[in-house]
Formats: structure tokens, sequence, C-alpha cells
């Protein structure tokens, strides 16, 4: 019994079966995903199929293009290009891929493997607490019945920098864009959404969030005053960082397998890397 995360797949149907393959993935592990199951890569469809066929040993948080999806599903929005969801669309069972969608999570900690998993990763303003409090308010609203409304009004930049104050869709977007959205934040929590490259040539007064870790990324205040450590954090999003954080609180598992890279596994149980290359 051994649990897998695996980085971002967008549509890496071949690469994803390689990968299980690869690491002896079998009917009693469990598998979480950090997000961008869709979108880019040619399988999109076949992704959704085969974690939804592993029905509750697979986790996924979601990711941007999987909010973007279901923005074009529910919301009204249109494909952008480079999209590739024809297939996805059309299929006769994306109204159920839809609904199990809206049951995912944007947070999932787990104390006793020692690990919690966001897309985009949590950002450094908030305890391990209030993000899963601020992420299930999202969740919340998902299972409301005018979700729809999120989805409509998802898209957008603005705010962008935590106030507790926040309500209504501009408190639920900051929240959705902080996990699915972030590279780049300042000390107050004010958020770039520009770059999306390397760790060269930053805009003044941004670091990567995961700089500002200290003892670790979630700890309570109380917590790193006495050093002690918290749970490594789990992220995708950022392919251009090809797995380094320098960092060894927080594990980069966007290995750019869309790009011509490689998809990602780790196994929580050991700490164990494997990864299969792009074009199988």
């Amino acid at each position: 019994m051994a649990t897998y995360a695996v980085g971002d797949v967008q549509g890496c149907y071949a690469e994803l079966c390689q990968l299980l393959e690869a690491v002896a993935f079998s009917s009693t592990d469990t598998l979480w995903l950090a997000g961008d199951l869709v979108n880019r890569g040619p399988g999109s469809l076949e992704v959704l199929r085969l974690v939804r066929s592993l029905g509750s040993r697979a986790i996924s948080v979601l990711g941007n293009h999987d909010l973007h999806l279901l923005a074009i599903y529910y919301g009204g929005h249109k494909t952008h290009r480079g999209d590739t969801f024809d297939a996805l669309l059309s299929a006769p069972d994306m109204p159920e891929i839809a609904q199990w969608y809206l049951q995912q999570p944007l947070l999932v900690v787990e104390p006793g493997l020692g690990y919690a998993m966001a897309h985009a990763g949590i950002p450094p303003i908030w305890t391990l607490g209030k993000a899963q409090r601020l992420a299930q308010e999202v969740q919340d609203y998902l299972q409301h019945d005018d979700y729809e409304t999120y989805f409509r009004e998802l898209y957008g930049n603005e705010p962008n920098c935590w106030r507790d104050d926040l309500e209504g869709m501009d408190r639920l977007r900051l929240i959705t864009n902080y996990f699915t959205r972030m590279r780049l934040i300042r000390p107050d929590g004010q958020l770039d959404f520009k770059h999306k490259g390397t760790l060269q040539d930053l805009p003044v007064g941004y670091k990567p969030w995961f700089d500002y870790a200290g003892l670790g990324i979630g700890a309570t205040q109380s917590d790193r005053m006495s050093g002690k450590q918290s749970v490594r954090i789990l992220f995708g999003h950022w392919a251009a960082l090809e797995g380094l954080t320098n960092n060894p609180t927080v594990v980069a598992l966007d290995t750019g397998c869309v790009w011509g890279r490689t998809l990602t596994a780790i196994c929580l149980d050991t700490g164990q890397l494997s990864s299969v290359s792009a074009g199988v």
C-alpha cells in the first residue's frame, strides 16, 4: 500500500500510464494528482476516465486548466488558442466528468503522511489551518446551487492581495488564484501574474512563494519560533522550475511533460522520485 503523487499530466495519457507501470502502481495504492489533468496534451478525456476509474484511490486538486475547462462548460467562456478540449467537451460522459470535478478540492492535507498538496502552492501569508479553511470556502460554494456564477465570474487578476474582509466573488477569486495561479508573491501577499519563467530576472519586490518558507510552509507562528517542521508541500503549475525549488520542505512536481520533458511522481512513503520521458 503506497501513495504516489504525480505532477501536471495535462492530457499526457500515454506517459501517465507508463509512469504508473514504472512505479508498479497496484490496486492497493493511492494516487495523488497535483491538478491540471487536462489541456494542451492529446489525451485529456482518457486521463480523466482513468483517474475517475480509480474511485477513492485517486485524490486530485483543482488546477487552473481544470477550472478553465469548467469555466467553458458551466460559465459560458470561450476556448483559448491552443486548448485541446474538443473531444472532452463532446464526450457522452462529460456531464458526469464535470460533476466529478466539482467535488475536487483546492487543497489536500494528510498529516499522517506529512504532506499537503495544492496546484500552485500555499501562500506564506497563511498558516496551514487558515489555508484549509479558505480552500473549504471555495469547495463549499462549488457544492452550492449557484456554482455556475462562480465560473462565469472566475477570471480576473483583481484583487491581487489578501484581506480578511474580502467578500463575494472577489474573495473566492483571490483564494482560487492563490491556490491555482501563484508563482511570485510579495511579503504582504500581493501576487504577480505575469512572470511564468525561471527564477532569473524576477520583478523587484517579488520572490517565489516558497522562498518565504523559513522553517516550513504552513507552519503556525509558534511552530516557526520553536523550529517545529510542518508538512512538506507538493505543487505543480510551474514547469519552468524543472522540479527544483532549493527548499527541502517544498516539492515541485511539474516537470513539463506536455512541453516534451518528463512526467514525475514521488512516493510519499519513501520520498523516492520517478520520471518517464515525454513522447512514449
